[in-house]
């Protein structure tokens, strides 16, 4: 049985490097990233873009992404209880508005993909809320963070290091 305590943990929990640094490798790729989540983005509500990156990042174990998008949620105003209920958000009603969960809805259809497809009732249930525009651009904001969490996973981005502000 280890002795190690959840402090000893984290405090060596940032000590790997990552395999690559795609800004390093591949500047003009991440750039474009950056580029596409900015207009992906534009004209969405913050709060919801947050919840967006965060419950997919959920979804695809990305410790990193989980980390830096918390941060920038709580520094915008978001409630822990909200964070703390996202990944059960389904059973948590009361916490999240019906715009909020059509789009929670649409981001766990497009994200596990291998369910086979995004379901009409799923993708109807986010035109009732979103203008076509706004759809539009609420499923372009979760293919690119679907597209950020196979980055940083399979490059092993460790959690903890990312500092608000220094990304956007």
């Amino acid at each position: 049985m280890s002795t190690e305590t959840s402090k000893e943990a984290t405090a060596d929990a940032t000590t790997h490097e990552p395999r690559m640094n795609t800004l390093k490798l591949a500047p003009d790729v991440y750039q474009a990233m950056v580029t596409l989540e900015q207009a992906a983005r534009k004209g969405l509500d913050p709060v919801l873009v947050h919840l967006v990156k965060i419950r997919a990042s959920q979804i695809n174990h990305c410790a990193f992404c989980i980390d830096m998008h918390t941060k920038d949620a709580r520094l915008e105003g978001e409630t822990e209880a909200r964070l703390y209920l996202l990944s059960a958000w389904e059973e948590a009603a009361g916490y999240y508005t019906e715009k909020e969960r059509a789009a929670l809805a649409l981001t766990e259809a497009v994200t596990v993909l291998t369910d086979g497809f995004v379901p009409d009732e799923v993708y109807q249930r986010a035109a009732k809320h979103f203008d076509e525009s706004e759809l539009a651009r609420l499923v372009s904001l979760i293919v690119v963070i679907n597209s950020w969490n196979r980055i940083a996973v399979t490059s092993r981005m460790a959690p903890g290091a990312y500092r608000p502000g220094t990304h956007k």
